[in-house]
């Protein structure tokens, strides 16, 4: 299976896990979940990701089209990010992770 970049892929979970894998691009794409944010709100929604990082995780959402950046001209820039149809699509499958972490989560009784 290839992604149309010259890479081979195994199986399509490699694909999902590559584009929406990771600790931060599941953190942000859930923080967006409930609409349009501004850098400094996503970063108040998690806080213990670096500028640096949440820079560098936007942008490779954004290249992926999972997200999408609208720049307004004005003084000081306002930018704005959003889920695209394609980042939409990975909420059903964020909630089922949600689900099931609560579930497995939970300590064992005796």
């Amino acid at each position: 299976m290839s992604n149309g970049k010259n890479h081979e892929y195994i199986c399509s979970v490699e694909v999902a896990i590559n584009e929406i894998g990771g600790k931060w691009k599941s953190l942000v794409l859930c923080s967006l979940k409930d609409g349009t944010l501004r850098f400094n709100e996503i970063n108040k929604k998690i806080p213990d990701i670096t500028q640096r990082m949440l820079t560098k995780t936007l942008r490779e959402l954004e290249k992926d089209r999972i997200i999408t950046r609208k720049v307004y001209p004005e003084v000081p820039p306002k930018v704005e990010y959003s889920l695209t149809s394609k980042g939409e699509s990975v909420l059903p499958i964020f909630d089922s992770l949600c689900e099931w972490g609560k579930k497995y989560c939970q300590p064992e009784e005796n």
